[in-house]
C-alpha cells in the first residue's frame, strides 16, 4: 500500500510558528513518526510505503494530488493548511482522484476563529481527524489502512 501525506502553507514551520497553537513537533518529527509506523506495520505479504510532501503552493499540491491517483498511489493524508478554507481547486482535484483521503488539522479548528470551522474538502473525504496534533496523522495512517479491506 502506498500513502502520499501531503502538508499545505506554512506547515513547513511547525515547531517554530505559534507553538502554542501547534505544538514544539516540527514536520521532520511527524514524517520520521509516519514512516517509522509505516515500516512497523508492513509484513513481508504487505508492504506500506509512506511518502510526504509539502508545499506552500496550491498548483504544486494540486499537481502532487494528481500525479498521485494516475496509478501510483493508494490514498491520501492531507492536511490542506489555510488552503482547508479557501480552495475549490483542491477540493476539484481530491475529488477528480478517487482515491481515499483523510483531512488532519494539527488544532482544534472549532476551536479557534470562525473561518476556520468551514473546510471546502470535508464531504468529499473519507474521514477527518482534528485537535490531536501529530498523533493525528498517525492515527489517518491507521485508519487508511485498515479502510483497504483487510
Amino acid at each position: 500500500m502506498r500513502i502520499d501525506v501531503l502538508h499545505g502553507p506554512n506547515l513547513n514551520l511547525l515547531g517554530t510558528r505559534e507553538p502554542e497553537i501547534y505544538g514544539h513537533t516540527t514536520l521532520a518529527d511527524i514524517e520520521r513518526a509516519l514512516v517509522d509506523l509505516a515500516r512497523g506495520l508492513s509484513t513481508p505479504d504487505r508492504p506500506i510505503d509512506v511518502t510526504c510532501f509539502q508545499s506552500n503552493h496550491e498548483g504544486a499540491l494540486i499537481d502532487r494530488i494528481q500525479a498521485g491517483a494516475a496509478g501510483n498511489i493508494d490514498a491520501f493524508i492531507f492536511n490542506p493548511g489555510g488552503y482547508t478554507h479557501t480552495s475549490v481547486a483542491l477540493r476539484d482535484a481530491v475529488i477528480a482522484a478517487a482515491l481515499p483521503v483523510v483531512e488532519v488539522h494539527l488544532s482544534n479548528v472549532y476551536a479557534r476563529e470562525s473561518f476556520r470551522h468551514r473546510s471546502l474538502i470535508a464531504d468529499v473525504v473519507r474521514g477527518r481527524i482534528i485537535g490531536l496534533g501529530a498523533q493525528g496523522y498517525l492515527l489517518a495512517l491507521r485508519a487508511l489502512i485498515g479502510a483497504d479491506g483487510s
